[in-house]
């Protein structure tokens, strides 16, 4: 037998083993479980995917690169929108101007009177709140209920939330999500203003704004910025802006310059292995099997590629 089958028996028989034994027993067979990092390293070369350049972007700041993965299953519009922006330049040399504690990074143009123009991009696209079941072609769903939708699982490496009884299916508001800044009016969004969640999952935001991708690598970049002093967050001062060099389609960087990194197949045995091991986390520090895992404490593993 493989690592790859070993481990996931392994999660699969621990978690049978702890409905029945009792908590002594049951924090010992938690100790023998595999933890995530196990089943990562078990993991075979098929249980992951590259990502693709055409739907991956870099953005270029002081202290490194932000990488992020776009979603065109969901919003196909906003992407194609984000991707011409970027081929045309546009974020080059504006910056971060917001970090709200507990919430969210915001890059775009502070410049409200004398706007940066567009050249090839809209400036503003209708919404893509939701998209039919019919986009959403690699659900694979939590066991676990959620508060906010009748279904949560992942979407080809995305948390996803759908509701069969509308038809809808649609990005979820997870830490690392980025999403589309808009005014009160729905349609009043096109890509320009960008945000990456950067503290507890705002949920209620599901379904109010177009989610268009995921921050894969360089989050730290955005967390760990200076709070900004205006209302929201907002910084007040230009000297407080963090910088944009270069934003730019991974498609478009030479192959030398592209940043090469792995995400685990949602789809794939493993990654239930993984979530299995998020619910009852294994491991001797575990004492007790929660049982239970919320959609955004199930992230998706992420590598450098070898």
């Amino acid at each position: 037998m493989d690592a790859n089958n070993k481990a996931m028996l392994l999660a699969g028989a621990a978690a049978v083993a702890l409905m029945t034994l009792a908590p002594a027993h049951a924090a010992k067979a938690l100790a023998e479980k595999p933890t995530v990092g196990d089943l990562v390293k078990a993991s075979k070369p098929s249980d992951w995917r590259p990502l693709d350049p055409d739907n991956t972007v870099y953005m270029d700041l002081p202290g490194g690169r932000v990488i992020i993965e776009l979603a065109p299953d969901f919003a196909p519009n906003h992407v194609a929108n984000i991707k011409t922006l970027a081929r045309d330049n546009y974020f080059d040399g504006l910056a971060v101007i917001r970090s709200q504690d507990n919430f969210v990074a915001q890059w775009g143009d502070a410049d409200e009177k004398t706007p940066r123009p567009f050249k090839n991009a809209k400036a503003k696209l209708k919404a893509e709140f939701t998209v039919p079941l019919a986009n959403d072609k690699r659900f694979t769903r939590l066991p676990d209920p959620d508060g906010y939708a009748a279904q949560v699982g992942h979407s080809n490496g995305f948390p996803s939330a759908r509701d069969p009884k509308t038809g809808q299916a649609w990005l979820v508001h997870c830490y690392g999500m980025v999403g589309v800044g808009r005014d009160t009016d729905a349609d009043s969004g096109g890509g320009s203003s960008l945000y990456a969640v950067t503290g507890h999952a705002p949920r209620h935001l599901d379904r109010n704004i177009t989610v268009v991708g995921r921050v894969v690598s360089g989050m730290p970049l955005l967390s760990s910025l200076t709070r900004g002093p205006a209302p929201m967050g907002f910084y007040d001062k230009p000297e407080q802006y963090v910088p944009i060099g270069r934003f730019r389609v991974a498609a478009d960087v030479p192959d030398a310059e592209r940043s090469k990194f792995e995400v685990m197949r949602t789809d794939s045995a493993m990654y239930k292995a993984v979530v299995e091991a998020q619910r009852n986390r294994g491991g001797p520090w575990n004492k007790v099997a929660a049982g239970h895992v919320e959609l955004c404490n199930a992230p998706i593993p992420v590598r450098e590629a070898k």
